[in-house]
């Protein structure tokens, strides 16, 4: 783990946080602002690797022991044995896509916590939530986030990824109705939808991790299972992880999966 970013443990979007959204999304912030980069196991030199890159609901933060990523390398082990291919859990949690805050911003740290990885070949990318849901919470006075804004900054990554060779699959945006104290907002549903229509659609991206259609409770689609729901309507539990994590086509690593 890395120690917390330059200056006071908490600033003041940070204190907003403990004060607006109370303790169930603290966690979402970083307790003590850590963030977590770490391989589910190490990585040989020439192993294949998948990054997964996204903020709490990819790095799991202390909800779940079992975060998605951890799903997925399992489910691989299975397939091909155990070392074939490695996958790094790249998720920050309180990270944002735009806006520097629990460590930079995505865009950012792309190069860094991603492309740079030795041996990557895929990037699975979740972020975009926390620049939706900080506007009017966390940073009551911001201006919303706008799904083009989102969408231009996919297509950042997208040109970085295919600079170096590396494939970028986009995970859909997680549903979020019910997140407490401005987080959530029947306008930032809309820029979601639209976000997850470009990543559904745009054919921009190398493939699509539907992870919103995996976890959203059928009666209500912009809402999460209620037995996927730590209770923040947020977060994931265990099972949502694990249905998070079932939800990545092995068939997108073809290379690394014959027949």
């Amino acid at each position: 783990m890395r120690g917390s970013r330059h200056g006071p443990p908490f600033s003041p979007p940070a204190r907003t946080l403990v004060a607006v959204l109370g303790p169930a999304l603290v966690v979402l912030a970083g307790v003590g602002i850590a963030r977590y980069v770490a391989g589910v196991r190490s990585a040989a030199q020439q192993t294949p690797v998948v990054v997964a890159f996204g903020d709490s609901l990819t790095d799991g933060g202390q909800f779940v022991s079992h975060p998605w990523p951890r799903v997925l390398a399992e489910r691989i082990d299975a397939r091909i044995g155990r070392g074939a291919v490695s996958v790094v859990n790249a998720g920050i949690s309180g990270n944002r896509l735009l806006t520097d805050d629990f460590d930079p911003a995505g865009v950012r740290r792309f190069e860094r916590d991603a492309l740079r990885a030795r041996g990557v070949r895929w990037v699975i990318v979740l972020e975009g939530i926390n620049d939706l849901g900080y506007a009017g919470s966390v940073e009551p006075e911001a201006p919303r986030v706008t799904a083009r804004q989102l969408i231009e900054g996919y297509r950042q990554l997208v040109a970085r990824a295919h600079a170096a060779g590396v494939k970028l699959y986009g995970g859909t945006l997680l549903p979020f109705e019910g997140a407490s104290s401005g987080y959530f907002a029947p306008d930032k549903e809309l820029e979601r939808q639209a976000v997850n229509a470009w990543i559904r659609g745009s054919g921009e991206l190398d493939g699509v991790i539907d992870f919103d259609a995996a976890v959203r409770d059928p009666a209500r689609p912009a809402r999460l299972r209620p037995d996927f729901d730590t209770g923040d309507h947020l977060h994931l539990n265990e099972a949502g992880h694990r249905a998070m994590g079932e939800a990545v086509d092995l068939g997108l690593l073809a290379s690394r999966f014959p027949g």
